[in-house]
């Protein structure tokens, strides 16, 4: 059964940072494109970054560029957001995914969804 398990989310300023975590199990998670998502209340879901089966490539949404770093341990079958430089309107449920690669990622395609974490920056 594959599991993919958000954590490390919570209320925070803005201006604050925060480090999400997805943990998989039961996928080979290094063949895997691993991405970030997030959706507000009222709102679609948006890609806020992806990143390749070895790590080498990144990508990020717009809103995001420059705040957000994406990493992935393939040791741990573990992806990570570091969040910085937090903000009101990054106020959303984050998922992380699984996917054939970074393209497919960025159009919302993925093999594979974690249930969530909620991030909640406060003005």
């Amino acid at each position: 059964q594959v599991r993919l398990l958000e954590s490390g989310g919570g209320l925070v300023q803005a201006g604050d940072s925060l480090r999400l975590s997805c943990a998989t199990s039961g996928l080979t998670f290094s063949a895997y494109a691993m991405g970030w998502f997030r959706q507000a209340p009222g709102k679609e879901r948006e890609f806020v970054a992806a990143i390749s089966l070895g790590g080498r490539t990144t990508d990020y949404g717009d809103s995001v560029k420059g705040r957000f770093t994406i990493s992935r341990d393939n040791a741990k079958n573990t992806v990570y957001l570091q969040m910085n430089s937090l903000k009101p309107e990054d106020t959303a449920v984050y998922y992380c995914a699984a996917g054939a690669n970074i393209g497919r990622l960025r159009g919302l395609t993925a093999n594979y969804w974690g249930r969530g974490t909620q991030v909640t920056v406060s003005s």
